[in-house]
């Protein structure tokens, strides 16, 4: 009985330790996970082995091309493509790395927003080869001197009598239009019409384009931004200040026969729903000189839809004219 009761704490300190050794065993097991093929036991867990997981599910991240692309066609001209598409024909030129004259043609796609990336990039390949001129390693924006062979007529008024314009428009010695060869010399710029009220904005001397009254304002909201000005068919529409015509032709949806003319680098205008044009691309006008014949192509009654753009974007015609 004594033996009993000696060995009974051993007995107990014995019993204990194997439950806490058990316990031990257990609380092992608990956190053991089970490895992959080929890969060594983990203890635990840890927050970095989860994250690479969420990042993989994660959608990636889009570039918007908010301008798309636009495929040349046959009458084409640089300037007539940034004025349909309502961007700065220096900025479409980057993009596409057309360097002055800015020669394009017929089948070429052109992007409408700045390319992915640093730097323009060369056009896409069009559906026929492009002419040694339109190839440029860089673009190169430089003034580009009057052609020699174009004559400088006697009746030519000087920049102090048509405006800044007048100056400008010495920067471009020809506009390649797309398809067409290059004429062998430029219409020179006829006499200007006789002085009227002038405004000077933006270092351009403007004058009204037509003697029509208003009948439509200006809103920048509007599909064909401009102001739009009564008349009857056959009158004369008058160059608003002095420049080169960029744009002669009937191609831009909505605009019937339009003309459009470069007066710096900053400033177009813009002259739609023509019965006639009287101008073409190339060709040096003066502030007054008549451009076209008002009519009613692309329009439900005769009137001259009249736009200036600055940069490429549309502004209020009325903040640069005269007052009448």
């Amino acid at each position: 009985m004594l033996m009993t009761m000696n060995r009974m704490p051993h007995l107990f300190f014995v019993s204990l330790a194997t439950l806490a050794l058990a316990g031990c065993g257990t609380m092992r097991s608990s956190v053991v996970f089970e490895p992959a093929a080929g890969q060594a036991p983990t203890t635990a867990p840890t927050v970095s082995t989860k994250a690479p997981v969420a990042s993989t599910v994660a959608p990636p991240a889009r570039t918007p091309i908010p301008g798309g692309t636009y495929v040349v066609a046959h009458g084409d001209t640089l300037y007539s493509i940034a004025f349909r598409s309502g961007v700065d024909f220096r900025d479409l030129a980057q993009w596409n790395g057309v360097a002055a004259p800015f020669t394009i043609w017929p089948g070429q796609t052109l992007k409408l927003s700045p390319p992915a990336g640093a730097g323009a990039t060369a056009p896409a390949t069009p559906s026929s080869p492009p002419p040694a001129t339109a190839v440029a390693s860089a673009p190169v924006f430089q003034t580009i001197p009057p052609a020699t062979a174009t004559p400088v007529p006697a009746t030519t008024p000087s920049a102090g009598a048509v405006g800044a314009g007048t100056v400008q428009s010495a920067t471009v010695a020809a506009v390649p239009v797309a398809g067409e060869a290059a004429p062998p010399s430029l219409p020179p710029a006829a006499p200007p019409a006789a002085v009227g009220a002038s405004h000077s904005a933006g270092g351009i001397t403007w004058r009204w384009p037509a003697s029509g009254s208003v009948i439509k304002r200006f809103k920048a909201s509007d599909a064909i931004p401009g102001i739009e000005i009564a008349g009857n068919s056959g009158e004369p529409v008058r160059a608003a200040a002095g420049g080169v015509v960029v744009y002669s032709g009937n191609g831009l949806v909505g605009y019937g026969e339009l003309v459009i003319i470069k007066h710096s680098d900053s400033y177009l205008s813009a002259y739609g729903h023509n019965r006639k044009r009287l101008v073409k691309e190339g060709q040096h006008v003066s502030a007054g000189q008549q451009i076209a014949e008002m009519g009613s192509t692309g329009a439900s009654r005769n009137e001259l839809q009249f736009q200036i753009r600055k940069d490429g974007n549309p502004v209020d015609p009325l903040k640069y004219l005269p007052a009448q």
